[in-house]
């Protein structure tokens, strides 16, 4: 299994393989199947390469991605004046 980073764009990629074998008096089979598998994910602007996470646990691959940091539009205040 393979997760890579480039130009904000996260790919896992992988290969899956497979083998049974069956033994009796009169015959033998072995069945064989394999396939690659990638997976591409755009990510939003802000996220920090650094603090993304990859684990793998019984056969599960867990990425963690921070949020990235929202800018909050500073408040402006407004004096209001009296008529004359």
């Amino acid at each position: 299994m393979k997760v890579e980073l480039a130009d904000n764009v996260l790919t896992i990629s992988g290969e899956k393989k497979a083998e049974k074998e069956e033994k009796n008096d009169d015959r033998y089979i072995v069945e064989r199947s394999y396939g690659a598998f990638a997976r591409s994910i755009e990510l939003p602007d802000g996220v920090d390469p650094e603090n993304i996470k990859a684990s793998m646990g019984k056969g599960v691959l867990t990425l963690t991605v921070p949020k990235p940091a929202v800018n909050q539009p500073e408040a402006k205040k407004i004096e209001v004046k009296a008529a004359a």
